[in-house]
């Protein structure tokens, strides 16, 4: 058969692959509980106070491997998948680098000099590739939960400034950002107002917005101060519910129109 006979014209959907970040509390556990009959594969305890089902904590890379090999073969009713978080199951990579090569830090792997978080992105090739199976062959939502940092980001247009990124190492979170549907960052709407402290002198103070120390809510598209992005035409701001997600990206004409998205 001929490249040509097997092209395939307009678009083909599939279930979400979503990587959900914020500071620790703001509720992302939460939002992915809400998902469609979620199954959390756990990397770090936090999960006691969520109502969800869970595999057994995982100390090891091999354990979330068997995890997500079993959803895929296995019989069950299990329609999300969510990985609680990212940045320990980075912690779990190393980890078995370290075995693999015997040497007690990540930097030493393979003689060092960074070779170690190259050989990582295999790892995460393989967990990738796993989720994709579940996407495609069992027609699961992907959920992939981390925590933020504070990065320091070298615009070639600009001067450098800090924003928020997901707390994984620059490549796997290049390699993340890129394989996923949506980078979504969770947060709270705040005002700052300034207030005089005297000799011409003034200092910002912070408020939250709404209940709980503010409004807790989704960006979408990045911008300056946080990476994002999405490939769905979300508007730029959401709620931080599954429910609110579902409707924007089942109905975006529900929703103000917002710039495109370039990062892909």
């Amino acid at each position: 058969m001929s490249m040509l006979s097997r092209i395939h014209r307009g678009k083909e959907p599939l279930p979400p692959r979503l990587v959900l970040y914020g500071t620790e509390g703001i509720g992302k556990s939460t939002f992915a509980s809400q998902a469609p009959a979620p199954i959390f594969i756990q990397t770090e305890d936090g999960l006691g106070e969520i109502e969800c089902d869970k595999f057994p904590l995982a100390t090891q890379l091999e354990d979330v491997q068997a995890a997500l090999q079993e959803l895929i073969s296995e019989q069950h009713d299990y329609q999300t998948v969510v990985i609680d978080s990212l940045d320990w199951l980075e912690r779990l990579i190393w980890d078995d680098l370290c075995r693999q090569y015997n040497v007690t830090s990540i930097d030493k792997v393979d003689g060092g000099y960074a070779k170690g978080y190259t050989h990582a992105l295999t790892h995460w090739r393989k967990v990738l590739g796993l989720l994709n199976r579940l996407r495609t062959e069992r027609g699961m939502v992907v959920v992939c939960i981390a925590h933020a940092k504070v990065e320091k980001f070298e615009d070639p247009e600009a001067t450098a400034y800090d924003r928020y990124s997901p707390r994984l190492h620059k490549h796997a979170c290049a390699l993340v950002c890129e394989w996923c549907d949506a980078v979504m960052f969770a947060t709270r709407k705040i005002r700052v107002q300034s207030e005089d402290t005297g000799f011409n002198r003034k200092r910002g103070i912070a408020f939250g917005l709404g209940k709980d120390g503010g409004e807790r809510m989704l960006r979408t598209i990045g911008g300056p101060s946080c990476v994002a992005k999405n490939r769905f035409s979300l508007p730029e701001e959401l709620p931080l519910a599954w429910s609110d997600f579902m409707t924007a990206l089942t109905n975006p004409e529900s929703t103000p129109s917002q710039p495109s998205d370039t990062e892909n």
